[in-house]
C-alpha cells in the first residue's frame, strides 16, 4: 500500500478488480477526498491493457457531465504504473443499495434518468460504455441529495472503433446480444443495458440471468416487468420491453428517447408519493472520515502490560503482548456488507487478517503491521475504530487484530481497571485453534473483550474489541478471519 500517490495522501483501499485497484486518498491542497485508480502490477508490461486503462481516463476527461465520474488528474507511480484521480463516490454504488434495500418506483426512475443523462453525454462525445451494471453506477452526495454517476469505462470504446468488429466482453446479464456476438456496436447497445438495469430496479428481479456471453447472444424474452408485489401499466412494460428487444432495430433510437418514454409512462403512477429527496443520504455507506492531518502517524492501544489477574488452570508462560505500534497510515480493503446495519469488511495490507465491523467504526483504520514488545520485526496487525483514539476514549469503539510469536496460550490477558467486572475466562476453539476469551463489562459504558488464539505451533492471534454490547462484540469476534495460517 503506497503512503502517497503523487501529491495525494492514501487513506485506504476502496476495492480491487482484475485490472486495477482503487484507493481512497486525500487531496491536501484542495482539502477534498478523491478516488485513485491504479493499474494492477501484473498488467504493467501488457501494453494493450495499459492503453485501455489510459483510454478510460481520456474518455472520462472529454466528458463534462454531473452524471459521469470526473477525472481530475493522472500520473505514474515509481514503478511506472499509471493512475487516474477521480471523483470519490461517498455514497457507494447502486449494487450496494440493492444489497441493503430495493428502490421505490420513483427512486428507480430518477436513477434511470440520471444514468441515462450520463450515457447520453458519453454518446454525444462519441464514446460507448459497454459495461453498464449496478456496480458501475456510483452515488455521491451533492447539496444534501444523492447523485448517480456512470463510472468504469474500462470497456469503453470510441464509436469509431466500436463500429468495427471488437473484442467480445461485458457482463452477461446486462450486455446486448450484438455485443455478446462481437458485432459492430452503436449507442443502442448501451440502451439495451440501461433497459436491463431498469427492469431490475423496477421489478426487483433481473431481466436476464445469463451465465455466459454465449447465452447473452441469444437472450430470449425477459420475464414480465410486473410482479405480485409491484404492478406496472402496460405502457411502462412496453417501454422497457422495447428497450430489451433482441434486434437493435426494434429498440428505441437512442437513450434520450427511451428515458423520455419511460418517464411519460411511469410518472402518472407516481402521483401522490411523498415529496422527499429521491434517494436519502446514507451515513452508513462509504465515507472518507477525517482528513489525514487530523490523524496521528500511529494508532496506539493502551499498554496490555497492565496488572493482570492470574488464572488457575494454566501455567504462566509470559506476557501476551505489549504496546501496539502500527506502522504508517491506513491502506485497507473496503466493501459494504449486505446485512443491517451496514458493515465494513476490512483486510490488512499484508492480506493475512480480515475483520467485519459496523461501518461506523471505520473512521480510523491502520493495517500496515505492528511490533509486539520483545519481538524482532513487524507482524501483521489491523486496527479499526471510530477514531484514532478509539481504544482510550470513553466514546471510542473498535477492534485490534494482531499476529504475534508464541508457542502456548498465555494464562492471563490484559486487565482493565476501568471495568467493573471480569467474566470467567472461556476456553474454546476459534479461527481453527485453541482460544482463550475474557469479557470485561461496566467499562465506562463499554464492553471490552480480549481473545487469544493458538493459530499455529509458533503464532498467536490477539483480538481486542471495545463495543457497546457483548452482542456487537461477539459478532465482530465471529467475523475475524485469518488467511495463510492453516
Amino acid at each position: 500500500m503506497p503512503a502517497r500517490l503523487g501529491r495525494y495522501a492514501v487513506r485506504r483501499r476502496i476495492g480491487a478488480g482484475a485490472f486495477a485497484t482503487v484507493w481512497l486518498a486525500y487531496d491536501e491542497q484542495l482539502d477534498s477526498p478523491v478516488a485513485i485508480k491504479v493499474l494492477a502490477d501484473n498488467w504493467t508490461e501488457d501494453q494493450a491493457v495499459r492503453q485501455r486503462f489510459l483510454e478510460e481516463g481520456r474518455f472520462l476527461r472529454r466528458v463534462e457531465s454531473p452524471y459521469v465520474v470526473t477525472v481530475y488528474d493522472a500520473g505514474e507511480i515509481d514503478d511506472g504504473r499509471p493512475y487516474l484521480v477521480m471523483s470519490y463516490a461517498d455514497q457507494g454504488t447502486l449494487a450496494d443499495r440493492l444489497e441493503i434495500d430495493g428502490l421505490t418506483p420513483a427512486q428507480a426512475l430518477e436513477v434511470v434518468r440520471q444514468v441515462g443523462a450520463g450515457l447520453q453525454t458519453l454518446h454525444e462525445r462519441g464514446v460507448l460504455h459497454r459495461d453498464l451494471k449496478p456496480a458501475n453506477v456510483l452515488f455521491r452526495g451533492v447539496d444534501g441529495q444523492v447523485r448517480a454517476m456512470v463510472a468504469d469505462l474500462g470497456l469503453g470504446k470510441s464509436m469509431e472503433v466500436s463500429s468495427r468488429l471488437t473484442v467480445i466482453a461485458g457482463t452477461p446479464s446486462f450486455v446486448s446480444p450484438e455485443q455478446a456476438q462481437g458485432e459492430p456496436l452503436d449507442p443502442r447497445s448501451d440502451l439495451f443495458s440501461l433497459a436491463a438495469l431498469t427492469h431490475l430496479l423496477l421489478s426487483g428481479r433481473a431481466a436476464f440471468s445469463h451465465a455466459s456471453l454465449a447465452a447473452a447472444a441469444e437472450p430470449g424474452p425477459p420475464p414480465p416487468l410486473s410482479t405480485p408485489g409491484r404492478a406496472f401499466s402496460e405502457e411502462v412494460s412496453a417501454v422497457v420491453a422495447r428497450g430489451l428487444a433482441a434486434d437493435r432495430e426494434d429498440r428505441w433510437p437512442d437513450v434520450a428517447s427511451y428515458v423520455a418514454a419511460l418517464s411519460a409512462a411511469l410518472t402518472p403512477a407516481l402521483e401522490g408519493e411523498d415529496a422527499r429527496p429521491w434517494l436519502p443520504l446514507d451515513p452508513q455507506l462509504t465515507h472518507p472520515g477525517a482528513a489525514p492531518s487530523m490523524l496521528g502517524d500511529h494508532v496506539s492501544l493502551p499498554d496490555p502490560d497492565l496488572p493482570r489477574r492470574p488464572r488457575r488452570r494454566r501455567r504462566v508462560v509470559g506476557v501476551l503482548a505489549a504496546l501496539l505500534v502500527v506502522a504508517g497510515g491506513a491502506a485497507i480493503g473496503y466493501a459494504l456488507g449486505g446485512r443491517e446495519p451496514a458493515e465494513a469488511t476490512i483486510t490488512d495490507a499484508s492480506g493475512y487478517l480480515t475483520v467485519t465491523v459496523p461501518s461506523a467504526w471505520d473512521g480510523a483504520v491502520a493495517g500496515d503491521g505492528w511490533q509486539p514488545r520483545g519481538a524482532d520485526g513487524d507482524y501483521p496487525g489491523l486496527s479499526v475504530g471510530t477514531g484514532d483514539d478509539w481504544a482510550s476514549s470513553t466514546e471510542g469503539r473498535g477492534v485490534f487484530v494482531g499476529i504475534l510469536p508464541g508457542t502456548e496460550l498465555p494464562d492471563r490477558v490484559p486487565n482493565h481497571p476501568e471495568c467493573d467486572s471480569e467474566k470467567s475466562p472461556i476456553d474454546g476453539i476459534a479461527n481453527g485453534g485453541d482460544a482463550l476469551t475474557v469479557v470485561f463489562t461496566g467499562c465506562e459504558d463499554r464492553v471490552v473483550v480480549e481473545r487469544v488464539v493458538q493459530l499455529t505451533d509458533n503464532r498467536l492471534l490477539w483480538v481486542q474489541v471495545r463495543s457497546d454490547s457483548t452482542t456487537v462484540a461477539n459478532r465482530v469476534l465471529d467475523d475475524v478471519e485469518t488467511h495463510g495460517f492453516s
